[in-house]
């Protein structure tokens, strides 16, 4: 089934010169897809931008916000004479909607992705992406609402955008793809999809995984969560706040980043069982060191961040 754009409605044309594409598509109209078409089409990067999406309420919310201009089931359709593909869906689906795609993409289509592990992604899209049109990337930028309804065209201005170039990467489409994040407000910055992903299973993946083992604790204390509810106070809210990002979205990040982040909860378990030692030793020096070294590091990090003056859940 295909929506468009009713009369009247929002134009793809560009009027700032030529637009970098022609024809973007789009698959997966939740909120990074979502916002990633608001942000082209509010700039003008592209004659047209169409979206795919598995959900027929996200494709007709993403034609009556204005994220795309059409909207189809199968994404074979939405990429038919685009020169860039945008995969904006768990990084356990790529591999096979690269493959449904491919036959369909004219030989210079560019194709990327926004995926939050590259590793396993970038191996795949070296395997099946031909003439060195693939780009691996991710924008750090998200909520935890999900769906078009949440897109925002500003999502991405002041944010970070990962690009991890691989072996075959052409350098034009690489520079095509860093022209994209760059003006729909990213700063662009390149790595291997080998650091991308260690550094990433610190500073994103544990986090959300210590949230989600935070709340089912919780639960398993409090039974029904109805005490949870009642006596919960802001910084069990904020702390636990990114697990109500969506859990197919995690699941595939665990699974795909998996090594990583096996390693990453070692090191945790370690610096936990340490916290452990000292507060059954009664070690009230050693706990206020341990406590001011973490609000140190945090508030440096509260500063850096701050110059954005933004909160987002990293993705």
């Amino acid at each position: 089934m295909t929506f468009r754009l009713t009369p009247g409605s929002r134009t793809d044309a560009g009027s700032r010169g030529v637009p970098l594409f022609q024809r973007i598509a789009i698959i997966g109209l939740g909120l990074i897809g979502g916002s990633v078409g608001l942000a082209c089409r509010a700039r003008r990067l592209a004659h047209e931008v169409r979206g795919a999406d598995h959900d027929p309420d996200h494709r007709a919310q993403a034609i009556a916000l204005g994220c795309v201009g059409e909207a189809f089931e199968d994404p074979a359709r939405a990429v038919e004479g685009a020169d860039l593909v945008v995969l904006a869906i768990p990084v356990g689906e790529i591999p096979g909607a690269i493959q449904g795609v491919i036959p369909h993409l004219p030989s210079d289509a560019v194709v990327t992705d926004v995926g939050s592990v590259k590793g396993s992604v970038a191996a795949s899209m070296e395997r099946l992406v031909p003439g060195g049109k693939a780009v691996p990337g991710h924008p750090i930028a998200g909520r935890e609402q999900s769906g078009p309804t949440a897109a925002s065209a500003e999502l991405f201005v002041d944010a970070k955008c990962v690009l991890t170039p691989i072996r075959t990467t052409d350098p034009v489409a690489l520079e095509r793809v860093r022209r994209l994040w760059m003006e729909i407000g990213a700063d662009v910055v390149e790595m291997s999809p080998e650091r991308h992903d260690e550094i990433f299973a610190a500073v994103s993946h544990l986090p959300h995984i210590v949230a989600y083992a935070l709340m089912g604790t919780i639960l398993d204390l409090s039974g029904d969560g109805e005490e949870l509810h009642e006596f919960a106070a802001g910084g069990l809210r904020d702390f636990t706040r990114i697990a109500m990002s969506h859990p197919a979205m995690w699941r595939d990040i665990c699974l795909a980043n998996r090594q990583q982040i096996l390693e990453v909860i070692r090191r945790f378990q370690s610096a936990l069982g340490h916290l452990e030692s000292l507060i059954d030793a009664e070690d009230g020096e050693g706990l206020y060191r341990q406590f001011a070294r973490a609000r140190a590091v945090r508030e440096a990090v509260g500063r850096l961040k701050g110059a954005g003056n933004r909160t987002r859940s990293d993705e």
